[in-house]
């Protein structure tokens, strides 16, 4: 089941239920970006009405299994004249194992008008080399995307750049995209940190916030966006890691920042 699918299947549940399948997996947990994604979904369908997302601010509290179907719970904290607060959850087997706290806003005037840096330099993503699946070796789901990388080394090559990133779109035909597919892509980059490993060690995400630019620039036909992660510190085995997200006109589309764990 591709991103689409999976997306479908979730609409098409009576009581929001999907199930993770093992294609989908990083190790023992299904894939962050993915359950993230399906929350984002939950969450968006709660609403009295329509608002654009702003800022998630998501906590990995446990690995959600394959195979074993996972609900996602939505509840409105607060709806205000703009903005709508909601708490999302992933729940597995009566046991949370992500939270997602939501800020939904409409748009107002405002004096305030200061646009963003411009993007990095980076070749076009066809003169880039994809970035080849190797099963067994690499996590399960990231067979359904296609990375290229641009900036900074691959993981476990004892590398000291703090920069990491390239060009990213799912490997798939899209009708649409929108935020729950930009949530379901951004997270598809290991951490910012791995590239400074020697060898292979685990490392997840322990939180994660995501900024979005409304409204959103348009993603071209082809669904390419550019990825690039900063390592903003590092130590004691967590890494603090900032990204943005530009469409191929160079316009920003998100802000990411991540909690990183390694054991190694």
């Amino acid at each position: 089941m591709n991103f689409a699918a999976l997306l479908a299947a979730f609409d098409q549940s009576s009581d929001c239920t999907v199930t993770v399948p093992p294609e989908w997996a990083q190790g023992r947990a299904g894939y962050g970006g993915l359950v993230a994604a399906l929350v984002l979904r939950g969450m968006r369908a709660s609403l009295a009405e329509p608002r654009p997302v702003r800022s998630l601010a998501i906590t990995f509290v446990g690995p959600v299994q394959p195979g074993i179907p996972v609900q996602v719970q939505a509840e409105v904290l607060r709806e205000g004249r703009a903005v709508t607060q909601v708490l999302g959850r992933a729940v597995q087997n009566g046991e949370t194992m992500c939270i997602v706290q939501g800020s939904f806003g409409a748009g107002r005037p405002s004096s305030v008008d200061v646009p963003a840096e411009p993007a990095p330099a980076a070749p076009a993503p066809e003169t880039c080399q994809r970035t080849p699946f190797v099963e067994g070796v690499m996590p399960n789901f990231l067979r359904y995307f296609d990375t290229r990388w641009t900036f900074g080394d691959y993981p476990c090559t004892n590398s000291r750049k703090r920069e990491m990133g390239g060009w990213m779109r799912f490997d798939e035909p899209l009708a649409q995209f929108d935020e729950v597919h930009l949530v379901g892509l951004v997270d598809v980059w290991p951490p910012a940190v791995l590239p400074h490993l020697k060898e292979r060690a685990p490392a997840s995400s322990l939180t994660w916030t995501i900024e979005f630019v409304q409204p959103q620039p348009p993603v071209g036909a082809d669904g390419w966006l550019l990825y690039k992660a900063i390592i903003e510190h590092a130590r004691d085995g967590y890494g603090h890691c900032s990204a943005m997200i530009w469409n191929p006109a160079g316009e920003l589309v998100a802000i990411s920042r991540q909690t990183v764990t390694v054991f190694g």
